[in-house]
């Protein structure tokens, strides 16, 4: 069944123009167009086509310049939640209810966890009956091909300093644990985009012969509620 997130109350629109990296163009239903606040830095490749059906919220906070955040996309394939943030929040909800078996039966899960020998944070401290596990998230958008996704859909300097600080827990007697998490309903599969990022995949490939624990999970969603409801398989040499 996987573990449920409520999502905010949504309102439909069409996508005219992502633009800025954190900003969408909305069209009503009414025809108006507004600007909404775009919560991903990513490339969006796939998700951000114009005329593509989006949902949106709206916040109440008078202070936001832009009062609306663009949450879902609609693609042939199926959802896309092109919220990042929203990964954390699916990963977290899951790792309580122990749907994440790797890490179930865990004691304590702290959020936002400091890298213990650098600049930076993981994402999750998670303790277990043995060992501490450091749990970094990706959040996984990028459809290459029938059911496949892959990470990431841009060069990421941050996401390979993750990779790296994940090694050195592995080498300093920790668990360390990359979850992918699919916010992209279409995804089967998940591997490294090497087409993007070589020296992501290449690093992504040592640091799980070095023990890095690499997870895939997908999600699925009705637009009121999300969840985390399955593990994917993960290709570590990319086809």
């Amino acid at each position: 069944m996987g573990c449920l997130l409520k999502l905010p109350q949504m309102q439909q629109g069409v996508l005219r123009k992502r633009y800025k990296r954190f900003l969408a163009d909305i069209e009503t239903g009414s025809g108006e167009i507004f600007t909404a606040h775009c919560p991903n830095t990513g490339a969006m490749t796939g998700c951000a086509e114009p005329g593509s059906p989006v949902w949106y919220s709206r916040s109440d906070n008078p202070k936001r310049k832009y009062p609306h955040t663009l949450e879902f996309v609609q693609t042939a394939a199926g959802y896309v939640s092109v919220n990042t943030g929203r990964a954390n929040a699916l990963v977290a909800e899951a790792l309580v209810n122990g749907t994440i078996v790797e890490l179930a039966g865990n004691t304590a899960i702290k959020p936002e966890a400091k890298i213990p020998e650098g600049d930076g944070r993981f994402d999750f401290r998670v303790e277990l009956a043995t060992k501490v596990a450091f749990v970094e998230v990706k959040s996984t958008t990028l459809l290459v091909g029938e059911g496949l996704g892959a990470f990431p859909d841009a060069v990421s300097s941050r996401a390979l300093k993750h990779v790296h600080a994940l090694v050195r827990r592995v080498q300093a007697g920790d668990r360390a644990v990359l979850i992918f998490c699919a916010q992209h309903c279409g995804i089967e599969v998940v591997r490294a985009a090497h087409e993007i990022d070589v020296k992501y995949a290449t690093a992504l490939g040592n640091a799980a012969a070095q023990g890095v624990e690499v997870l895939a999970y997908g999600c699925t969603t009705d637009l009121s509620e999300m969840r985390i409801d399955r593990k994917l398989p993960f290709l570590p040499v990319a086809d």
